[in-house]
């Protein structure tokens, strides 16, 4: 899956389900983290939605811009699969950035869920055994370029 061409929203979406396979047939049981970075219209939500798609996740994904954290309910392999997607992009302080982070990845490991992180660079550290996804504008969309822990 490196680097990939995702010239449309569509291709992003696709990609994302395709992530969404790997992060959870080989990810921890506690639960996975994939961090995305890219700047500002990358597709880093429209990729989450993909990742909803591959979770049998039925409601509409949206930017949790302002909610900063959404949770979702879905199912992988006909079992139940959460998904949270956490938004660090006002959080301009790296203290508060952790905070939220923190409580939002204990609460994804105990339920053993997928967490998607929008604009980690605003957390101080990264968690060594998460995922990164750097989506790059490109001449014809966009590039997906995913490091393993």
């Amino acid at each position: 899956m490196n680097p990939t061409p995702l010239p449309d929203a569509q291709a992003t979406q696709a990609y994302g389900r395709r992530l969404a396979r790997t992060l959870l047939t080989t990810g921890a049981a506690g639960g996975v983290i994939v961090l995305l970075q890219g700047p500002l219209g990358a597709g880093k939500t429209c990729l989450v939605g993909g990742i909803a798609q591959a979770l049998a996740i039925g409601e509409p994904i949206t930017s949790p811009t302002f909610a900063l954290a959404q949770h979702y309910q879905g199912q992988w392999r006909q079992q139940p699969q959460a998904l949270v997607h956490l938004d660090l992009y006002r959080l301009e302080q790296p203290v508060a950035a952790d905070q939220l982070f923190w409580e939002e990845e204990e609460l994804a490991h105990e339920q053993g869920a997928l967490l998607a992180v929008e604009w980690p660079e605003r957390l101080s550290q990264w968690p060594q055994d998460a995922w990164h996804l750097q989506l790059h504008m490109a001449s014809r969309g966009r590039l997906a370029v995913l490091r393993s822990p």
